[in-house]
């Protein structure tokens, strides 16, 4: 597994070619480390890309042109290996191309190219899906970064925050235990205080909190005073937040997304995946979210 390192004065990041998964955010001015570091004991990753799929699919599989196509959460990108396509002192581009492998499970020759840009103290982290095919290509795509909350040791999880740039409450979509959307009730309603909402210990005793419909596009971490220490911004259409139920694991997850699992009831065709994308010959697909270290 080859590590690329991408530095300036102020932040360290470390990068995998496997997945292109951004794997450290170290702060050189505080020494501190902002990313989860993938302990295998709460969770084995950091920061994987998920594509051709966000989130899990009923009964595991999918349904295109009449015939089903068998495929894991969150999809294959996350564990193939990259390759560096291109680099400069501030970036560094990373690309996967279908394989036979991949077009067994999605039938869909493409490139994705992931590009990774470090400017003072904020990462830019940009997508580019680009169809190779001969027909419509259905994909979805998003991120899945961890970060450490708390900071410190001797803080508790519990005296965090997560504060957004709407101050509204947000309808919140359930998962069931087969990571599915709940159609059979009423969003949930996920209430905050001018903004502001405490990381308490239950927040995610039902899996991922999805917050859907553009209600909100930047998410901050917030020490227990209050202050910010890492921002995520981006334009994708919904997000996830989450962190492993049940295990008191030392991180949060803020997810951009561009799609999502299935709903508990959904019997339709790839085509019809609620938020998934749509692609046409030789088009290509853009989008980018940001993380700055406050």
């Amino acid at each position: 597994m080859t590590l690329h390192v991408l530095e300036n004065d102020e932040l360290t990041l470390k990068i995998h070619e496997t997945g292109a998964e951004l794997t450290a955010i170290f702060d050189k001015v505080s020494g501190q480390d902002y990313l989860w570091n993938a302990d295998p004991a709460y969770w084995k990753r950091s920061s994987p890309v998920l594509f051709p799929f966000v989130g899990s699919l009923k009964d595991k599989s999918y349904n295109y042109k009449g015939i089903a196509y068998p495929m894991s959460q969150h999809g294959f990108a996350r564990d193939m290996d990259f390759h560096v396509s291109d680099a400069t002192e501030n970036s560094i581009t990373f690309s996967l191309e279908s394989t036979e492998a991949t077009l067994k499970v999605y039938p869909f020759p493409f490139i994705l190219n992931i590009k990774y840009t470090l400017t003072a103290r904020e990462i830019e982290v940009a997508w580019e899906v680009i169809n190779n095919g001969k027909d419509t290509m259905y994909f979805s795509i998003g991120a899945h970064p961890a970060f450490f909350c708390p900071l410190n040791k001797e803080d508790r999880q519990e005296d965090y925050y997560f504060s957004f740039d709407q101050k509204a409450p947000f309808l919140v979509t359930k998962i069931n235990e087969f990571g599915l959307t709940v159609t059979a009730e009423e969003p949930g309603l996920l209430t905050t205080e001018q903004g502001i909402l405490p990381i308490r210990s239950k927040l995610f005793k039902d899996d991922a909190l999805i917050i859907e419909n553009n209600q909100s596009h930047r998410v901050s971490l917030l020490k227990p005073d209050k202050t910010p220490y890492v921002t995520v911004a981006f334009d994708a259409p919904l997000f996830g937040l989450w962190s492993p139920a049940g295990k008191n694991a030392p991180f949060v997850c803020i997810e951009p997304w561009y799609g999502r699992c299935d709903s508990d009831n959904f019997n339709g065709s790839l085509e019809e995946r609620k938020w998934g994308n749509k692609l046409e010959v030789s088009k290509s697909f853009n989008a980018s979210y940001t993380i700055t270290i406050e």
